[in-house]
């Protein structure tokens, strides 16, 4: 499985970027996305930034991040998964059978 997560951007030019996530830093190419001002939040993966991330979007995947770590060690997860609690899973609007050949 690849995953991608969230960094911020610290420093960094049109190619690449020093990014950080906890105490971790490394530089990213900037290819993808451009050069992004100090503090842009950043979807890495494989050392290349893909997508520009909004705060409450880099949120999200932060608590999946977390509550996937949580479940591997046994520990309650539930609360990080707000946003899926009480709702049926939506099928994305091109899987959707109401809108398949628009």
């Amino acid at each position: 499985m690849c995953l991608g997560i969230p960094m911020t951007v610290v420093e960094g030019d049109d190619f690449s970027a020093l990014c950080a996530r906890g105490a971790e830093k490394r530089r990213v190419s900037m290819l993808l996305v451009g050069a992004q001002p100090i503090g842009t939040k950043v979807l890495v993966h494989i050392d290349s930034a893909v997508r520009v991330l909004d705060e409450a979007e880099a949120e999200t995947i932060d608590n999946a991040l977390a509550g996937v770590a949580a479940a591997l060690a046994g520990e309650s997860f539930g609360h990080l998964f707000a946003d899926l609690v009480d709702r049926e899973p939506q099928l994305p609007d091109f899987l959707r059978e109401d809108r398949v050949g628009e």
